[in-house]
């Protein structure tokens, strides 16, 4: 079982608009949920709001402008709310590094998977590939519009 999904981006924009578009709620329901209920920031439980394929609830775990935003989540799950922490989760990190005045490299990296539920691990570890794929493209698209 593969425990990590793994992308790397070069992004046509600095490394201080590139980590705003992961780390301000503003910005980061221009790409990502539809909606961000409660607070976004380092130790809070905010929730993601996907619209038909419903909410999830995650825990920020890292906020380090400009360079690294992380959280946690429960893949597999479409409609959990509760305490992250509590049960198997996976840890979402972005890291973004400086290239030139105007680009950056982000990579992503979604980790945790062979600590799932035998039942969850596969599944869980397709879906997120591809929605990586698929988001991810949509953050590129925002940053080039913005």
């Amino acid at each position: 079982m593969q425990n990590i999904i793994q992308r790397e981006l070069t992004m046509n924009a600095s490394i201080e608009r590139t980590y705003e578009a992961i780390a301000n709620p503003e910005h980061v329901t221009k790409w990502f949920p539809e909606t961000l209920e409660g607070s976004y920031n380092t130790g809070e439980q905010p929730i993601f709001g996907f619209g038909e394929h419903g909410k999830t609830q995650i825990c920020i775990i890292a906020a380090q402008p400009y360079n690294y935003f992380a959280y946690r989540w429960v893949p597999g799950a479409n409609n959990f709310l509760g305490d992250v922490l509590t049960v198997p989760n996976t840890l979402v990190e972005f890291r973004i590094t400086k290239l030139t005045d105007a680009t950056c490299k982000v990579i992503l990296t979604e980790s945790g998977f062979a600590d799932l539920p035998t039942e969850l691990m596969e599944a869980s570890f397709k879906q997120n590939s591809g929605g990586w794929d698929f988001m991810l493209g949509r953050l590129e698209k925002y940053i080039e519009a913005s």
